[in-house]
């Protein structure tokens, strides 16, 4: 920028010396285009300044928070992990090789990603877990260090043997075989002396922080090149036009930045309300039925009446029907068995509990594609699929339900049918909350970049949910076994 300005202004001097038919008054003219000139170009320069010195702390703040949320990803996973062998693991006995032998092969299946998986090393170097990397398998990795010369078996032990912890190193890629930075969290089976990790590679998350960086620095080169090429007026023009578009793009963002907090409020807010009616409307109800019983069972022993023990027994019966809602409330919450066992039998869950609870005929059908689904596409065609139900409980009048979940060339798809009465004719007076479920249906799919078709008639309703290819993980190695259907 300083050697175009430089240009600018030599040439001016020239044409003002070579000029002599000039009046006073358009030299002067041209003399005052100096200082103006230098005012665009020390504005452009701090500008410029100014604008890199921001990006680059938001480009470290991006850095900073995408690291950040990997570290809580790899924790998620881990607890994802100890979720699934928990039970076994508590069960065992220190010298237990058969739960020990269970453990490793659940581990093993658990691989996500392109290069995701589960790693396991006992406290004396051994490996007993790499699905992605099997050469490591059974082999004593005692004091391996990186190419950097930083220790990485001896340190995942060492922060197991405290509990758990993040290590970063250099790790070749289990995709391409190229060594990256690579950050893992380790945790440690105390009783069984093993170390349990997994890690995500750094280069996907620095690689957008880098294109941002040099997209930055291009475009900052590109205004210069800009201001330097146009006439003063041109970059007057050009920064009022810049403020104003960012003024205006500004107060646009700050518009839907509070619309979104105020349907995550809403959101929230409905949510709590619909768990508080549940708690009171069943979990309260029994509660109480639970403290009459006991009471009367007080007075009837201090009475030596014999009927005290069918008191209790009420009583029992009462707080065993609390504890079976509790553990519905907390099931459609957030169903356990999607996290253990995957989307098809989740699903089937769910119909068999629809159909117990309506009395309606239900069939469930699934081709299994062996853990191929993202996480995120998972838990949308679950909820997608509780939304619908509860649609065709509340207003369908409908007798029988079907569901089907398979995967094809283009992604997958689900497909929900009834015999009830269609949209049209069961709205009513629930139409707004008729809505409002179809629209939370679709923003989900929305976010997927899928597509949500709705055929509704006389004769029932057909909705149908596609997820992208893009959400499909690579098929799973003959290693990397899997208990999940979809």
């Amino acid at each position: 920028m300083t050697g175009g300005v430089a240009d600018i202004m030599r040439m001016l001097w020239r044409r003002l010396r070579a000029t002599p038919r000039l009046d006073y008054g358009q030299k002067l003219h041209l003399l005052a285009t100096l200082p103006l000139i230098v005012a665009a170009a020390a504005i452009a320069m701090l500008v410029a300044h100014e604008s890199r010195a921001l990006s680059e702390r938001e480009i470290a703040a991006l850095e900073a928070q995408l690291i950040a949320a990997k570290k809580d990803e790899l924790k998620n996973y881990i607890s994802l992990a100890r979720t699934a062998f928990g039970f076994i693991y508590g069960n065992a006995l220190p010298d237990d090789e058969e739960a020990k032998t269970e453990v490793a092969q659940i581990l093993a299946a658990m691989i996500y990603g392109q290069d995701g998986y589960f790693f396991v090393y006992d406290y004396d170097g051994n490996n007993l877990v790499a699905p992605r990397q099997t050469w490591l398998i059974n082999r004593n990795w005692a004091g391996l260090g990186d190419a950097n010369g930083t220790p990485v078996v001896d340190e995942l032990i060492r922060i197991a043997r405290q509990g758990g912890g993040y290590h970063s190193y250099v790790w070749k890629k289990p995709s391409t075989g190229q060594e990256a930075q690579m950050v893992s969290y380790v945790v440690g089976l105390q009783d069984w002396r093993w170390a349990v990790g997994t890690g995500v590679f750094l280069d996907d998350v620095l690689g957008p922080v880098a294109a941002a960086r040099s997209e930055t620095e291009a475009q900052i080169r590109r205004t210069f090149g800009w201001i330097a090429a146009i006439a003063f007026g041109a970059v007057l023009l050009v920064f009022a036009s810049g403020m104003i578009i960012t003024v205006r793009e500004r107060r646009l963002a700050d518009v839907k930045l509070k619309r979104l907090t105020q349907r995550i409020v809403d959101t929230q807010e409905e949510e709590r309300g619909r768990v508080a009616r549940e708690l009171h409307d069943s979990i309260s109800q029994m509660l109480v039925g639970v403290r009459y019983a006991l009471e009367l069972a007080r007075r009837r022993l201090a009475l030596g009446d014999e009927r005290a023990g069918e008191s209790l027994s009420a009583g029992i019966e009462h707080l065993n029907g609390a504890i079976g809602e509790v553990r519905r409330i907390s099931r459609d919450l957030r169903p356990g068995v999607l996290d253990d066992l995957g989307l098809g039998p989740a699903l089937q869950t769910l119909m068999e509990e629809f159909g117990h609870r309506t009395g309606m005929e239900t069939e469930f059908e699934t081709v299994v594609f062996r853990n191929r689904l993202d996480q995120e596409a998972k838990i949308a065609l679950y909820r997608i699929a509780q939304e619908a139900l509860t649609n065709v409980e509340k207003h369908s009048g409908a007798t029988r339900v079907s569901l089907m979940v398979r995967g094809h060339k283009a992604g997958a798809m689900m497909r929900l049918e009834d015999n009830g009465c269609g949209l049209a004719h069961s709205r009513g007076d629930d139409g707004a909350e008729g809505g409002l479920g179809l629209r939370n249906m679709a923003e989900r799919i929305e976010q997927l970049d899928g597509t949500l078709r709705i055929l509704s008639s006389r004769s029932g309703t057909v909705i149908e949910a596609q997820i992208p290819l893009s959400h499909m993980l690579p098929p799973a190695g003959p290693v990397a076994k899997t208990k999940d259907s979809a």
